[in-house]
């Protein structure tokens, strides 16, 4: 129904972000990762979204680029998965780390998130598999954890971890993505 909104931002929460647009504030809901790429309040932007209608209440979600929100669209569909869970599985990494997670059946890496569970995960993978195509098959996401559980090692909390490894290049091997993981972190 709502496919796109541009506006100006008067309000950014934790949650959500408020966007007045033709003299009306809609309440956008995005996920952490969208709310960190977005500087300060009084900044016109646009954003993809997805009404999602529930009997109580009409809920708008926002996304910077088209391809998260048609991998929102895909998770949301799967049965199980709500919009809130459909977000903080964009929050946790970049759609590609995501895909090749599905991709090869990583379920390991989708239950370290909140609200996800075993059954969960694997029937993401189940639906989501042939959607993500065939030229992911073959990658590991090994690297990917082992950075992430070293720098959990360290003393980071997973989601610092996961912040810092969205910024570290995906060809990488595990001790290049500490260490640039580290760096990023030091910067803080």
């Amino acid at each position: 129904m709502i496919g796109s909104i541009k506006g100006i931002i008067i309000l950014k929460t934790e949650k959500f972000i408020i966007l007045e647009a033709s003299g009306v504030g809609y309440k956008v809901n995005v996920s952490p990762d969208v709310l960190s790429k977005l500087k300060k309040a009084d900044t016109e932007m646009l954003f993809w979204t997805h009404l999602h209608v529930r009997e109580d209440a009409l809920d708008l979600y926002g996304f910077l680029e088209r391809p998260e929100l048609e991998f929102f669209e895909m998770l949301i569909n799967i049965s199980g998965i709500g919009p809130r869970s459909a977000l903080a599985i964009l929050g946790i990494a970049s759609i590609e780390t995501l895909k090749k997670a599905i991709g090869t059946g990583e379920t390991s890496y989708l239950t370290k998130i909140s609200g996800i569970g075993k059954k969960t995960a694997e029937r993401i993978v189940i639906e989501l598999r042939d959607k993500m195509g065939t030229e992911l098959s073959g990658i590991s996401l090994r690297d990917e954890l082992d950075a992430l559980e070293a720098l959990k090692s360290l003393g980071y909390s997973q989601n610092e971890a996961r912040e810092a490894l969205k910024k570290v290049s995906s060809d990488s091997n595990t001790n290049t993505k500490i260490r640039e993981a580290l760096k990023i972190l030091g910067r803080k």
